[in-house]
């Protein structure tokens, strides 16, 4: 069965797309902070958000290929369709990157500032300077370029070769996705860490952490499979995938169980090995936000870690649509609410506060997301032609 993107529905996204324009207006010419780091913090941290949900699905979709799953087929072309927004999501990060890196406009990121590696200057910071070697500007594009060439590279293959499929069965073309799946994903394995280093937890430059990484992945995980639970909900309220049921759902419900509980593992253990050692390098990180952004700090945590584990512990609320398109729309905001405290303490201190623009801006990422993942879903059939587990998909049970 074919998509069809109505014209309510992209009247919608548009509206969507122009409240987020007249937020980042609004936040530009009233934005009173240094260099309007408030402004630029909301599109990049809004612009990570949205790359991460992106990138989460690209990763999930691999991974199915790398262990031979067959029961996601039937909701491989929404996989794709998140996927398509990458490009997009990137382009707001590299906009924000190039405005710190050449323009100066913001101060976002403190080492790209050259007078802190300048040992005359009154800027000057030792601890910084000391990661020099890293933390500087042309490495900086060299490893995002890299990033980003490998994402979209990827993911334009395997779109590439899931359309080509559909035109003709050949297993050739599963097998090649099959092998070069374990690529991707040791290249993801580092580059998802990295990336994280790289334009997130460089903000709070002189603090690091060794799990951060694997906490941005978690996160990641968890969106693509929130998100992927949403359009899929959406698209059956429409009529649309009809063989997908509720092993399918109850299959998605149980990623987004155990990834919540993975997110909050790796949230508590980052949390309690550096507050218990109390090293003044480390923890400096968790006392801006306790101190400056504690209500929120903590909802998020419990927010993004009860309610999952209260609704979907028993086997039917996981087949269950309306439990699941609640629990997900609450992790969604829960996880974006996380996203904010990545991004805006590191860059505004106790100045930083969560207001209408964030959530306005927030909608309009989401317009431009529905619009071009909806309009991705109108170019291909929804359910995948010739892909080799498509029938063990359709007959799948738990």
């Amino acid at each position: 069965m074919e998509f069809t993107f109505t014209k309510k529905s992209k009247s919608l996204s548009l509206a969507l797309i122009v409240i987020g324009i007249i937020a980042l207006a609004v936040n530009y010419f009233t934005d009173t902070s240094d260099h309007h780091n408030m402004f630029w913090s909301n599109i990049l941290f809004n612009g990570f958000f949205f790359f991460s949900i992106a990138l989460g699905a690209l990763f999930f979709m691999v991974l199915q290929y790398a262990t031979e799953s067959a029961w996601s087929v039937l909701v491989k072309r929404v996989f794709e369709a998140i996927i398509s927004f990458l490009p997009y999501a990137a382009l707001a990060l590299v906009i924000v990157f190039i405005a710190g890196s050449i323009f100066h406009w913001h101060h976002i990121y403190p080492w790209m500032n050259p007078e802190v590696f300048d040992t005359s200057s009154e800027h000057y910071d030792p601890v910084i300077a000391g990661k020099e070697a890293y933390l500087n500007v042309p490495f900086f594009w060299i490893r995002t370029i890299v990033y980003l060439l490998v994402f979209i590279g990827f993911a334009r293959l395997y779109r590439k070769r899931s359309l080509a499929e559909d035109k003709k069965e050949n297993l050739k073309i599963h097998y090649k996705n099959y092998k070069q799946s374990g690529l991707f994903l040791v290249l993801f394995a580092v580059f998802s860490s990295t990336l994280a280093w790289d334009w997130v937890m460089s903000i709070d430059t002189h603090w690091f952490s060794t799990l951060f990484g694997w906490y941005v992945l978690s996160g990641m995980w968890l969106m693509a499979v929130t998100t992927t639970i949403l359009i899929t909900l959406y698209l059956k309220s429409k009529g649309y995938l009809p063989l997908v049921n509720k092993n399918h759902l109850h299959d998605l419900g149980k990623w987004m169980f155990a990834l919540s509980f993975l997110w909050t593992y790796l949230w508590f253990s980052q949390f309690m090995l550096i507050w218990y050692a109390d090293m003044p390098e480390e923890v400096v990180y968790f006392q801006n936000r306790i101190d400056n952004y504690n209500f929120l700090f903590f909802f998020t945590m419990f927010v993004n870690f009860l309610f999952p584990m209260l609704i979907l512990m028993s086997r039917d609320s996981k087949r269950n649509k309306k439990y699941l398109a609640v629990i997900a729309v609450v992790v969604f905001l829960g996880h974006w609410l996380d996203a904010y405290l990545l991004f805006i303490p590191g860059v505004l201190f106790e100045h930083g506060h969560l207001s209408w623009v964030h959530f306005g801006t927030m909608l309009g990422f989401l317009g431009l997301f529905i619009y071009v993942v909806f309009n991705t879903l109108t170019k291909a059939p929804l359910v995948p032609v010739h892909h080799p587990y498509k029938d063990e998909s359709i007959h799948h049970e738990i």
